[in-house]
């Protein structure tokens, strides 16, 4: 089979070897469909903060063989595995910070989801890790249901009303899933980024209004919005130490920043944190999701209630992953996947 090996030099390569071997209560399952993420982005340049960096974990597939002691899977079953399942009973997991159990990384996609096979972890079958795919949810479609569960998780943890004034910074796959997540729960949805192109999808996503934040004091349009108030709540889906104190600058007293992009390693802001405490701004971190999101997110698309088919602008065979890393760079794009 072939697959993409991140090498020690932060270089990509195809290479090939025999599909895995499965360990008691493992699933063997081929690819279909794998998003790239930003994360792969990161991981692949050395940014990212996780230990592990195995590439690709939005994949979405069907089950080709299964270990000893597999219960409720086939060979033949068309199934999303997420990547990390944390264990629900350790202190962390019963306090909701489920996503920081010791367990929740332990377990990964072998050899990662950019393979034509890979290996599910027992632990991610056992606990609830695979969900199985309706007829009508394509694997494409499939292989959003990680990120926008990611997103779901966030918007929970903010505890949006449903009359908030939102601040999308960053217009990428993951602010464009936002705002569409923000206008199904009745939020006002304002988007900048330094991308003429994203910008553009931001507003066919619905976006009310969006910024080019190259040429926009975003902070001060935002005010002059919302009478002089700031926004309720801002969502910083991009990693810039800048789009932060954007974000800072733009929420109201008393308001929310949720902290959802991945900053670079040793990032720091320049800031007054007293204007923090004075204005009573509380700031939200949202790391992954749990199998309750991917549920409910799946259940979205089922149901019919979220398309976001519409985000997927490029799509790449493994064997041109370098050119799928080079357009996602660039920015001047949607949501990139890989297929065999």
């Amino acid at each position: 089979m072939k697959y993409i090996v991140l090498k020690s030099t932060g270089k990509i390569a195809v290479e090939e070897s025999s599909p895995p071997i499965l360990k008691k209560g493992d699933v063997l399952a081929k690819m279909k469909v794998c998003g790239l993420c930003g994360t792969d982005l990161e991981k692949m340049q050395g940014r990212y903060v996780a230990s592990q960096p195995v590439l690709g974990h939005e994949a979405s597939g069907v089950v080709s063989e299964v270990g000893e002691h597999v219960e409720g899977f086939k060979v033949g079953d068309r199934v999303f595995p997420h990547h990390h399942v944390p264990c629900y009973q350790c202190h962390l997991c019963r306090h909701g910070s489920e996503t920081m159990c010791l367990h929740y990384r332990a377990g990964n996609l072998d050899p990662g989801g950019f393979s034509e096979y890979f290996r599910v972890p027992a632990w991610n079958v056992e606990h609830g890790g695979v969900l199985k795919l309706p007829e009508h949810v394509t694997f494409e479609e499939a292989s959003l249901i990680e990120p926008t569960a990611c997103c779901i998780r966030a918007l929970d943890r903010c505890s949006i009303s449903g009359d908030e004034t939102v601040l999308v910074i960053g217009a990428g796959p993951i602010g464009l899933t936002h705002i569409r997540l923000l206008s199904m729960r009745r939020a006002t949805v304002m988007v900048s980024d330094l991308n003429a192109t994203r910008l553009e999808f931001a507003e066919r996503f619905g976006a009310s209004i969006v910024y080019d934040a190259a040429k926009t004091d975003v902070p001060l349009k935002i005010k002059e919005q919302t009478e002089g108030v700031g926004a309720d709540l801002v969502v910083v889906a991009s990693g810039s130490s800048g789009a932060i104190v954007q974000a800072l600058n733009a929420v109201r007293k008393g308001g929310k920043v949720c902290l959802f992009g991945v900053p670079a390693k040793s990032s720091r802001l320049d800031y007054d944190l007293s204007d923090i405490f004075n204005s009573e701004i509380s700031i939200i971190t949202s790391n992954a999701a749990t199998e309750a999101e991917t549920k409910a997110a799946l259940k979205l698309m089922e149901e019919r209630k979220l398309n976001l088919a519409p985000l997927i602008t490029h799509r790449f065979k493994l064997d041109d992953f370098e050119a799928a890393v080079q357009t996602a760079q660039r920015g001047d794009c949607g949501k990139i996947v890989i297929t065999p």
